[in-house]
């Protein structure tokens, strides 16, 4: 019974974020509240609370499963790559595709960061400064990895190069129109990074 409640509980809490990044979507980070999301949900604002303390520790945790899916979506497929310059091809198309196939997520992630801010007034792209993003920390593993094994060039700094990739990876998110040829785009970042690194 204890299982079953649990399954329910864990469930019911991702039903909530989900929610929360349609919400998001939908309406941006300023109009956001509980009651919103509990009529998109089709809950009652209590249950949320029975879930989330409050406003803020929901955004904390619909922000934690917005990174940990994407974290999730690129080491799936990174991981089953042996060759280190593969690895980082893979993490470079897997985070493209990402950024093609989530949208709304991406919409939800820059909601928060930009716009949420703490009880103490703190910007949330404040919070945690001295933490590793734990993409870019993945990225620059990979890099520094291969520069030990001496598949990379030494002549490159593998946390300057990791913020270069995420970063022009991540202002696809922004480019995405008909005009935009993500497959190109993909071809020519690829053709620069291994330019870098080898």
């Amino acid at each position: 019974m204890a299982k079953e409640k649990t399954f329910i509980s864990v469930a019911r809490r991702e039903q909530i974020l989900k929610a929360t990044i349609d919400v998001l979507n939908d309406i941006g980070y300023v109009k956001l509240s509980l009651a919103k999301i509990a009529k998109h949900a089709k809950i009652s604002t209590g249950l949320i609370s029975y879930h989330f303390a409050d406003k803020e520790e929901l955004i904390q945790h619909t922000l934690n499963y917005l990174i940990g899916a994407q974290l999730e979506f690129i080491e799936e497929r990174v991981k089953k790559e042996a060759d280190i310059y593969q690895q980082l091809l893979t993490y470079i198309k897997a985070t493209l595709a990402y950024q093609y196939e989530h949208v709304e997520n991406n919409v939800a992630l820059i909601e928060i960061i930009f716009n949420a801010r703490t009880e103490d007034n703190i910007p949330y792209y404040k919070l945690n400064e001295e933490e590793e993003d734990p993409l870019y920390l993945r990225l620059e593993n990979i890099l520094a990895e291969g520069q030990r094994k001496k598949v990379f060039s030494s002549d490159f700094q593998p946390k300057a190069t990791a913020i270069l990739i995420n970063g022009a990876a991540s202002e696809s998110m922004l480019l995405q129109s008909e005009s935009f040829d993500i497959e190109n785009y993909q071809q020519e970042l690829i053709r620069m990074v291994t330019k870098i690194v080898k």
